[in-house]
């Protein structure tokens, strides 16, 4: 079988799932595990995958997601190749959708078990212990709403998302006086799609709220990604609860 991966979180997981070598083509953003996606051909961004490229790999399957490739893109393989579409916007759509992966690569019970590492990392939804805003792209200012994964995500490790309160899309974008008097514990400014840094915190930070620059891959990231993860959720957890405590 020869693959075409669109998604970084799945390279990643049909790597662990071990079909590294059936892997011909991966986009310019699939990066994990560096080690071995370094030496399998890029077919360009996400949403800016080069077709012509991906079609002389002659792929036997292609994996994409609804939100993250180009739909007209992802239209146009289906004419070459059979393509599998994955839409995760839950913790457990993610882990549906990584049993139909396994089993359309015929590595069911490889993926069974990533799915049970997966449940055993992440246990149950904890209970909520603070509210916060993430922000996923600074100008314009865009946050997580609802019908996320990343939402999913904050739910289930205990952090209520002030996004859900805009209801103009999937990652709506506040005004300013909406946002400027939002109720909301923290700012989480991840590393990912935008790159936050030291620099930007200022700009989010008020005496009302706090920001803190997170690693967008533990929110945003399905699949086995999701076991490395839990770790770092937990002691972000345990840390947030720390300083909430101080204050």
């Amino acid at each position: 079988m020869r693959i075409v991966s669109l998604v970084p979180s799945w390279t990643e997981y049909l790597i662990d799932l071990g079909v590294a070598e059936a892997l011909v083509g991966r986009t310019k953003f699939c990066v994990r595990p560096h080690d071995l996606v370094r030496n399998i051909p890029h077919v360009g961004g996400t949403k800016s995958a080069n077709l012509e490229a991906i079609a002389k790999l002659k792929p036997d399957l292609i994996i994409a997601n609804r939100e993250e490739n180009d739909q007209a893109q992802v239209e146009a393989c289906m004419g070459f190749s059979q393509v599998l579409l994955t839409d995760v916007r839950s913790v457990e759509d993610s882990i549906n959708a990584c049993l139909d992966i396994a089993r359309a690569v015929e590595c069911e019970e490889a993926g069974l078990q990533i799915i049970a590492d997966i449940r055993s990392a992440w246990g149950i939804p904890r209970p909520v212990y603070t509210t916060a805003a993430y922000v996923v792209w600074k100008e314009p200012l865009m946050v997580a709403g609802q019908d996320t994964f990343i939402h999913d995500v904050m739910r289930w490790w205990g952090i209520q998302n002030a996004g859900e309160q805009w209801d103009n899309g999937r990652y709506p974008q506040p005004l300013k006086d909406l946002w400027d008097y939002a109720p909301m514990d923290w700012v989480l400014l991840p590393s990912e799609p935008f790159p936050f840094g030291n620099k930007h915190m200022k700009h989010f930070q008020t005496n009302q709220r706090k920001a803190l620059l997170v690693d967008g891959e533990a929110f945003s990231w399905y699949g086995s990604r999701m076991i490395h993860a839990a770790t770092y959720l937990k002691l972000l957890r345990e840390q947030m609860l720390a300083r909430r405590d101080q204050d």
